[in-house]
């Protein structure tokens, strides 16, 4: 079927054979194909419908990831290789779409392809914006961004007719919807629904990625996460935010009105699940536009209240967005009457300052609103919802207890294992069979095999070809060389103080040292890391530009480089997290205990066989009881003892940096041998973040990550002992599927038809 069809398109539009075509006809050729086959499996349907609304969706490269879905892969990729063509290659044409940035994009991508798989009737809604985050190009030892166009005249996207207009404080925008199919794993498609400007206007955007951020008619869907550090870009991310909240209600009850539901009993048909703070403005909007179709205001609030869901991805108070009321009454007056309104009704039941949505400061807490005016409020990670219950969100776990449940994220196995890892796959499946694709824990039955002296040896055989795959990636794309027989150590996720990226450069410098001082190690070290800073986080700019001048230092020092190299992937992005992580050795997962929400990419590591170095923080905790004390490498305080520090604010950084072994490393920071390639400024105040402040605690852990980590590094040699580490990770990763990640959000939450 594959070859007649493939053969058929590429004859009618290019009057070619495969083999006379060039690449870039086969992928539009593919293209076409593909979203044939889509369509003719039809969508998945219900009586109840779920709207997962998210400001990411780190949806990655489709191609492949939809040919999987279809059960068409193995045959075009045969196809492909009869006429002489490599799908490796012709999937390096398609653009990753520039739709999210950080792990909440990637986790939605993952729930959408679960919500399809399972036959779930539910669409992801967010925003078409064109040139993402940014890409991140390196000069001068510092990150710099440019904008990262994606949308193409054939794509993925396609162009529907339905439009809507969104009312802003003196002016109205009009949107139109575009939808991405999204595959189940042999199940009818869902949609992911993008919402765009008509009046958009890229032009706007000048050098790197500065743009009239006033001019909203023309900016609104340029870019995700817009930099806030003025007023302007404040006021931006609020028109953003209402922009898509605005479509995404109307285009709930545009479809409820067309099914024939009865918008009285809109919760019977429909639930909206509040991915993060971002989209919490839905509320009120569904409110308003309920009473515009007659229903009066107080019925209005108790039908969002039993439609409306809200996840909650963060222990840091900074993340939980609060605008000031000045703010909204620009962008969004229409809006503040409800939002008193709603705010009036708390303040008149509850005492508690701590709950109001508006505060004595006039500023309005978005997450107050999604827990008191939604049916349910859910962590990611066991650890997390129990901190948001007793610690953070005590307050409101003591009026609604009821409305409080843990759902502990997880990703598709169909793209970070069969998408990514294709030989680690098969030799799964002929150890234990199929199974496991459409039920992870399956995996389990690989537990059998942890004493097999032969399959552990193969396991080590498949990691060094994903390692000396990896290799030649990093020789092609950055230049760089990197050593397939050393240990790989990689951190790869967005780039904030909590997740201690510093933590990691403290011991490079730690390691380096110890090599110029005659301590050879046993096995080479790898160091990788990937990441982007948010274009107004001058700290984590700095980090960024801190390992990028070790990274020069070490690689070409003549006696280092042979034992120890620093990498520092450029532009960071979910095709190059599907090189890096069926190649790594030693998974970091580092961020200061009680801080990370979950984690998903310690699950995809798993997963494919590294092990994990990290705190007992987020998912590490469910990882550890999966895997047990031996099978994995915790260090540093517990989250308990952590939030006493910060109750009692008694973690005193420069007590701990007056210790010499610690002074030696955050003070070659600013050495001379840094100064060189660096800039003063840069390392200075990363040098003195480190003594003065360091909010999240890296001197506090830096000599047990240190002893752990050289311990990780001596256990390496026994690869025996390793690979059956290694085995036990992989057989326990099944209960980290998305697939049941989702299945429980239904059971619990959503409850689709």
């Amino acid at each position: 079927m594959v070859k007649n069809n493939l053969a058929e398109i590429l004859k009618n539009r290019f009057q070619k054979t495969i083999e006379e075509a060039t690449n870039e006809e086969v992928y539009l050729a593919l293209l076409e194909m593909t979203k044939g086959c889509i369509k003719n499996k039809g969508t998945n349907k219900g009586n109840k419908k779920l709207y997962y609304i998210s400001a990411e969706f780190l949806i990655g490269k489709l191609l492949s990831n939809n040919l999987i879905n279809l059960g068409l892969y193995d045959e075009v990729k045969e196809v492909l290789a009869a006429n002489g063509k490599d799908l490796t290659e012709i999937e390096e044409i398609e653009l990753e779409p520039s739709l999210g940035n950080g792990g909440l994009g990637r986790l939605a991508a993952c729930f959408l392809d679960s919500i399809a798989t399972l036959g779930l009737n539910g669409d992801g809604v967010g925003l078409n914006y064109h040139y993402g985050l940014f890409k991140q190009v390196f000069k001068n030892n510092k990150q710099t961004a440019e904008k990262n166009p994606w949308i193409t005249s054939e794509g993925w996207l396609n162009k529907s007719n339905i439009k809507f207009d969104v009312l802003f404080g003196g002016f109205k925008v009009t949107s139109t919807l575009y939808d991405i199919d999204v595959t189940g794993y042999n199940q009818a498609s869902n949609k992911l629904r993008l919402f765009d400007v008509d009046s958009i206007d890229e032009t706007l955007v000048e050098d790197g990625i500065n743009f009239d951020k006033e001019d909203i008619k023309k900016n609104l869907t340029l870019f995700l996460y817009p930099d806030d550090s003025d007023e302007a870009g404040h006021l931006l991310r609020i028109y953003q935010q209402y922009f898509m909240v605005s479509n995404a209600a109307q285009l709930i009850l545009l479809e409820a009105e067309e099914n024939g539901y009865d918008l009285h009993k809109l919760h019977e048909h429909v639930v909206v699940q509040i991915n993060d703070t971002h989209p919490s403005m839905v509320i009120p909007e569904l409110i308003r536009l309920l009473g515009e179709k007659g229903i009066e205001m107080q019925e209005a609030i108790g039908i969002v209240t039993k439609t409306c869901a809200y996840t909650n991805h963060t222990i840091l108070a900074e993340a939980l967005e609060k605008w000031p009321i000045a703010y909204l009454e620009k962008v969004v007056p229409q809006l503040m009457p409800i939002i008193r309104e709603l705010d009036n009704l708390v303040k008149a039941k509850y005492e508690d300052e701590r709950v109001y949505i508006i505060d004595k400061d006039d500023r309005v807490h978005m997450a107050h609103m999604d827990i008191h005016y939604g049916f349910s409020v859910n962590g990611v990670a066991a650890l997390h919802t129990e901190i948001l219950e007793q610690e953070e969100l005590r307050p409101f776990y003591d009026i609604y207890p009821e409305k409080f449940n843990n759902k502990t994220n997880g990703i598709t196995f169909r793209r970070w294992l069969i998408h990514c890892n294709n030989e680690l796959t098969n030799y799964i499946t002929e150890l234990i069979g199929e199974d496991f694709k459409t039920d992870a824990t399956k995996l389990e039955d690989l537990a059998k095999y942890v004493d097999n002296k032969e399959v552990l040896a193969k396991l080590g055989e498949i990691k060094k070809h994903n390692k000396i795959a990896l290799k030649k990636y990093l020789k092609d794309t950055q230049g760089v060389e990197i050593d397939e027989n050393s240990i790989f150590d990689i951190q790869i996720k967005r780039l904030h103080e909590y997740k201690r990226q510093q933590m990691n450069v403290l011991y490079i410098i730690h390691k380096y040292l110890d090599i110029k001082a005659g301590n050879i190690p046993t096995t080479p070290i790898t160091m990788i890391f990937g990441a982007k800073a948010a274009p107004a986080y001058i700290i984590a700019q700095d980090i960024i530009h801190t390992i990028l001048c070790l990274q020069e230092i070490i690689n070409n020092d003549p006696v280092v480089s042979k034992h120890l190299k620093v990498v520092m992937v450029e532009n960071y992005n979910v095709t190059k997290a599907s090189k890096l992580i069926p190649a790594c050795d030693v998974s970091e997962q580092i961020s200061l205990a009680s801080k990370e929400a979950s984690g998903t990419g310690n699950m995809k590591f798993m997963l494919n066989g590294a092990l994990t170095l990290g705190t007992e923080d987020g998912a590490n905790v469910e990882i550890h009881e999966l895997v047990g004390d031996d099978n994995i490498y915790i260090f540093g305080e517990s989250s308990e003892q952590v939030i006493e520090h910060y109750k009692k604010a008694d973690y005193v950084s420069r007590e701990y940096y007056e210790k010499e072994n610690i002074k030696e490393l955050v003070d070659f920071i600013v050495s001379d041998e840094m100064l060189k390639g660096g800039d003063e400024v840069n390392l200075n105040r990363l040098h003195n973040e480190l003594i003065v402040k360091d909010w999240f605690m890296t001197l506090l852990d830096i000599e047990d990550y240190i002893k752990t980590k050289n311990k990780v590094f001596e256990d390496y040699s026994d690869r025996e002992t390793w690979n059956r580490k290694v085995l036990i990770n992989i057989s326990k990763a099944g209960f980290f599927s998305s697939d049941r990640t989702i299945a429980q959000y239904n059971e619990d939450i959503w409850r689709l038809k």
